[in-house]
């Protein structure tokens, strides 16, 4: 038998991981396996630092989220180094960087580079026609080697009137004013165009920039160009990316919604001229649809939210959300629809939530195999490799009634076999009980006050005992007791946490409904992306439609039985026993008797041929007028990823903003108001800054929460993508008064 090393540190190390820490001492940092030093490097030796700590991480010793929680560096650039380290190996963290060329900006370029500032152009369109980057020309003015000349105090700029008129009599169509950029994207010399700001005033839906610095903390363009491929053309991935996002933020319900709205003012909020056009756009996100990029892009964006917040990864709610059909393209299998109460045409999705209702990911399903099937074939298996903080596997053998994290879900997941399948997987389940018994004594309940997810401070009545189930699972039964008297009953193989967490936990599964009724109402969450069907190539296995026409005949056939024997039951001669009176009495009940035996009999014949029917067939097996395709969903996909971002961003900026406001639950109503309204854009090319003047809101109330929100938002120092302009946001008048300089 091997023999067990106990990790035995030196005095003043810091911890990375029980058996893994280091320690810096005169200069130098030292790192510990168990109790052996395994390397040593210089303080300042940053190289060194993130080729070992990537090397931990890739051997196994350490996690990602421990080393940059014990070095308190970002996750991100651990991530680089680990991902470094895999595809270059070590040697890659020493090879010298390659430096600078010659200079470019030489006498003749400076002199022509003044010769055209002199002529009033502006700076990136010198730069463009000198042939260097507009980084490296706007150094040079602040460095005093070429002169910029002061601009004239621009009184007028555009109004919304004189935009708009400007784009209609466009030469390209409406709003394409950059004819030369549109050119050199059109003949393969322009990648993407960048993004220039112009000055202008009540822009339209100008306020969903407020929203940028929480989309790019979402990671709305985290590693896009790594899962995404997009041709040469005049639109670049992330002006995509930032379209879309700001299109779910101000409640447009579809790409075609975009017909009516200018072109032009869009595309003022991305510094472009116009936004592309209804079938570019489209044609352009089935583009960069296609291969897996989606869904990877997706579980990319989740990893990264759990690690992020690994507190709410800890309890996952699972629910399916029903996506109602109403085309004609195929017909796909009902579904019960429990809001509409009817079984309709549709496909189901597997949403994982966290707490707050704020979203993990989706599986969509196009035929039902139910919640439990689903989760331990698609959305177990991938929890247990993306949730953070999970045990160590030495101290769940320590400690037997540990779990690695908590699923919550409805009366739909409850199986007692099923509670024992995660059980041995060390997960805990959190449900509903299907079956109760009779109401517990109300002296055994006792009050708790409990903190609910909103923050809200509540009194419940709670009781718990032991409950074994069927299979001989034992299991904690809490109840909560209503004023109204009645008892809901809980049932959780979480044996660590108290009642009330448990009863929290539970409760707030309805956070999760709230965020499919909001999806639906605010994001158009049920709305189609593209309009087509694909082939089901996976070998799917369905309900046989012989066995549940055959099921359906013995159902209906023993509602008639039922109600037959009711009525001979019920038939009772309550005259004087005359013959003429108890001859028609005995007639009717003797056919009232052959009627039942006839429908016996064929309740016999109609089981015989159920049970030698087949009650599941494979997809392909399907009656040639009985057979369907999936809808596509690869659109589908990044579409409702994207959404997932913007309402994260939306969330977290509603938290700011409950913080200031008498009345919280307005938050999201103010931002809604805020997103759609209109703005003023400033760019100030020399302190390399645009400012967004956010017109007053509808009270002093919103005024002064929006300040205190642009505040924070100003403290982030957002960079707009693909410039060097830092966003300034500002509450200000819509009016521009005459001496103010653009």
């Amino acid at each position: 038998m091997p023999q067990i090393m106990l990790p035995v540190f030196p005095k003043g190390v810091t911890y990375i991981t029980p058996s893994l820490a280091f320690q810096k001492e005169n200069g130098n940092v030292t790192y510990f396996n168990a109790s052996m030093p395994v390397f040593s490097h210089d303080q300042d030796d940053h190289n060194s630092f993130r080729m070992i700590t990537a090397q931990f991480c890739v051997l196994g010793n350490t996690k990602q989220a421990e080393i940059a929680r014990a070095f308190g560096v970002t996750s991100i650039s651990v991530k680089r180094a680990v991902k470094l380290y895999r595809t270059k190996g070590p040697e890659a963290f020493y090879t010298k960087k390659k430096g600078r060329g010659p200079a470019v900006l030489t006498t003749p370029v400076l002199k022509q580079a003044q010769e055209l500032f002199d002529e009033g152009v502006d700076t990136a369109s010198v730069a463009r026609k000198i042939g260097v980057k507009t980084n490296t020309l706007s150094k040079a003015v602040k460095a005093g080697r070429v002169h910029k000349p002061e601009k004239k105090n621009c009184t007028n700029p555009p109004t919304k009137s004189q935009r708009t008129e400007e784009d209609s009599n466009a030469l390209m169509g409406t709003g394409t004013t950059h004819l030369k950029e549109r050119i050199a994207a059109s003949v393969g010399e322009l990648i993407f165009v960048e993004p220039q700001f112009k000055a202008g005033v009540d822009i339209t839906n100008g306020g969903v920039l407020t929203a940028l610095p929480a989309l790019l903390s979402m990671g709305l363009l985290e590693s896009t160009d790594e899962f995404f491929d997009l041709p040469k053309g005049y639109y670049g991935l992330d002006s995509l990316f930032l379209l879309l996002g700001m299109m779910a933020l101000t409640r447009q319900k579809s790409i075609e919604s975009l017909r009516y709205c200018a072109p032009g003012e869009w595309g003022k909020l991305l510094g472009l001229d116009r936004i592309p056009e209804v079938r570019t756009l489209r044609d352009k996100v089935k583009i960069i649809s296609e291969g897996e990029g989606a869904e990877q892009w997706s579980a990319t964006l989740c990893k990264n939210w759990m690690e992020s917040t690994p507190g709410q990864a800890g309890v996952l709610y699972i629910d399916g959300h029903v996506r109602v059909y109403n085309g004609s393209l195929t017909k796909l299998p009902r579904h019960h629809v429990a809001r509409q109460r009817l079984c309709l045409r549709a496909t189901s999705d597997y949403w994982v939530n966290a707490m707050d209702g704020q979203p993990f990911f989706v599986v969509n399903k196009v035929v039902d195999p139910g919640l439990i099937q689903v989760l331990e074939e698609e959305i177990v298996p991938r929890l247990e490799q993306d949730v953070p903080g999970q045990p160590e596997q030495q101290d769940l053998e320590e400690d037997p009634l540990l779990h690695r994290f908590s699923l919550v879900f409805d009366r739909e997941g409850y199986s007692p076999g099923f509670f024992k399948r995660m059980k041995n997987l060390r997960i805990a389940c959190l449900t509903y009980h299907k079956y109760p018994s009779k109401d517990w004594p109300i002296e055994q309940f006792l009050s708790y006050e409990v903190v609910l997810v909103g923050g809200q401070k509540v009194t419940m009545s709670l009781s718990e005992r032991g409950v074994q189930l069927s299979n001989n699972l034992w299991v904690r039964e809490i109840r909560k007791l209503s004023n109204n008297g009645h008892q809901t009953s809980v049932l959780t193989t979480d044996y660590c946490s108290a009642k009330e967490r448990i009863a929290i936990g539970m409760f707030a599964r309805w956070c999760q409904e709230n965020y499919f009724k909001y999806m639906r109402e605010e994001f158009s969450l049920d709305r189609l992306a593209e309009y087509g069907v694909e082939n089901i190539s996976d070998p799917i296995k369905i309900v046989n439609p012989k066995y549940r026409d055959l099921d359906g005949q013995v159902r209906s056939t023993n509602g008639k039985l039922a109600r037959a024997l009711a009525r001979f039951g019920a038939m009772n001669f309550e005259q004087a026993i005359e013959p003429e009176s108890m001859e028609p009495f005995i007639t009717k009940k003797a056919e009232l008797h052959e009627g039942i035996e006839i429908l016996k009999k064929e309740i016999s014949e109609l089981k015989m041929k159920r049970k030698s029917t087949s009650h599941h067939i494979d997809i392909s097996e399907l009656p040639k007028e009985e057979q369907f395709k999936k809808l596509s969903t690869k659109s589908k996909r990044l579409i409702d990823t994207i959404k997932m971002v913007a309402y994260r961003a939306e969330t977290s900026m509603s938290n700011i903003l409950k913080e200031h406001l008498s009345q919280p639950d307005t938050s999201r109503s103010l931002l809604k108001s805020l997103y759609k309204s209109e703005a003023d854009l400033i760019p100030n090319e020399m302190e390399r800054t645009l400012t967004v003047r956010l017109h007053h809101m509808a009270n002093h109330a919103s005024d002064s929460a929006i300040k205190k929100m642009c505040s924070e938002l100003n403290a982030t120092e957002t960079i707009f993508p693909r410039t060097d302009l830092r966003i300034i946001f500002e509450l200000g008048s819509s009016q521009n008064h005459r001496d103010q300089e653009f």
